[in-house]
């Protein structure tokens, strides 16, 4: 496990930027884009608390 710390600006261009790679996934790629809406979903927890 990795431990990163990030400024609030950093951290909107995080998520901003995993939303974008999301798009780019179709419904062959469901794997990856559960992961990555995964990851959104933990990088926007660490976020509220």
């Amino acid at each position: 496990m990795y431990t990163v710390e990030l400024s609030e600006q950093e951290l909107r261009v995080v998520i901003a930027a995993l939303e974008a790679y999301l798009g780019e996934f179709g419904h062959d790629e469901a794997d990856t884009g559960r992961l990555i809406r995964a990851v959104i979903a933990r990088v926007q927890r660490a976020r509220a608390a």
